[in-house]
């Protein structure tokens, strides 16, 4: 396993035989190059985001003042519009 500020690489016996450790170390933030006799077959890495947290929407909205409230289906209505974006 060889390296370096926020990418390693590795066999794919490596990746096999410790799935969960790299799986941690993807969580992390490490991006995960895979090779076959020393050439790249794969790289893993975390999906890219988009949007923001739900948590730092409400603040910005308390910080602007706002009087939203949040009535008792919003948390289906994000769970399905998370679905819906799959």
């Amino acid at each position: 396993m060889i390296g370096d500020m926020g990418t390693i690489h590795m066999t794919e016996s490596e990746v096999t035989h410790n799935f969960a450790a790299v799986l941690e170390k993807i969580r992390n933030g490490v991006e995960v190059v895979v090779e076959q006799d020393h050439r790249p077959v794969a790289v893993i890495r975390s999906p890219v985001r988009s949007g923001r947290p739900i948590s730092e929407c409400i603040a910005s909205a308390k910080a602007s003042g706002s009087k939203a409230t949040l009535d008792e289906g919003f948390a289906g209505d994000v769970e399905e519009g998370i679905r819906d974006r799959r």
